[in-house]
């Protein structure tokens, strides 16, 4: 039996779009969702292959998929990406704002070119994106953002400015909820600790380092954080907004 059609299909008939999805987290969270029924946007920036390789494989397996370029750095091709989503599907549901990227060094030498790139990638796509799909959304929307435990522990140097990205997403995720919430549209903020991705493998000498940090001694996987985001987005959770939820082995116990 398909991964298509041995799930509940909760989201039949929604549209998501997944930014930053054409690997790793995002990726797993397209493939989920699509499972469950929705037919799904991904975005990326400098992966055409693995991005239409995820869109064959969805299609393949009997949903409906887009890969849409798209620097999340740029405003008007994130809110681009929105408006080819609702070109293409005739709606939008479901936003996953999973772009983001990681710069660290102390903050003596840490750059200025570098402190704007992380902000406009982990706050300002996020901020974009979000307003431009709210104003697509009706009643049961849901806008889902990749934020990471580090908002609650950065346990080694050079990471306060992608601590303090991740930070602004708990603020920002708040604020929204109480904007869309009597619209019925819900905002949560996903805290992934360390996941096994290829940017941030579990068998590193740096992953060594981190996973003594947690209370299970592992690395998370992709398909975890894709089953919370697609519980997050589902119709089982609609009473849950304005959230940051942690799911990190225990990183920040």
């Amino acid at each position: 039996m398909s991964t298509l059609t041995s799930t509940a299909r909760s989201l039949t008939d929604k549209v998501a779009l997944i930014q930053g999805g054409s690997r790793g987290i995002g990726a797993a969270i397209a493939r989920r969702l699509a499972a469950e029924g929705a037919a799904v946007v991904v975005t990326f920036s400098r992966s055409p292959e693995q991005a239409a390789e995820l869109v064959r494989s969805i299609e393949a397996s009997g949903g409906r998929a887009l890969a849409v370029q798209a620097d999340s750095a740029d405003a008007q091709a994130v809110q681009d990406a929105v408006a080819q989503s609702v070109a293409r599907f005739g709606h939008l549901d479901i936003l996953v704002n999973n772009a983001g990227i990681l710069a660290l060094a102390p903050i003596e030498t840490f750059s200025l070119e570098d402190f704007d790139q992380t902000l406009a990638v982990n706050v300002r796509s996020v901020f974009v994106a979000s307003q431009a799909a709210a104003r697509q959304m009706g009643e049961g929307g849901r806008i889902i953002t990749i934020g990471s435990t580090n908002a609650e522990r950065m346990p080694f140097a050079g990471g306060s400015v992608y601590a303090m990205s991740k930070a602004a997403i708990v603020g920002l995720t708040r604020g929204m909820a109480r904007d869309l919430g009597p619209r019925g549209i819900t905002v949560n903020n996903v805290q992934p600790g360390p996941v096994d991705t290829d940017m941030n493998p579990a068998n590193s000498e740096f992953a060594d380092s981190l996973k003594d940090l947690m209370a299970v001694g592992r690395y998370g996987r992709v398909e975890e954080i894709a089953a919370f985001v697609a519980f997050l987005a589902g119709p089982e959770a609609a009473y849950i907004t304005g959230a940051s939820l942690t799911i990190d082995g225990g990183f920040a116990a």
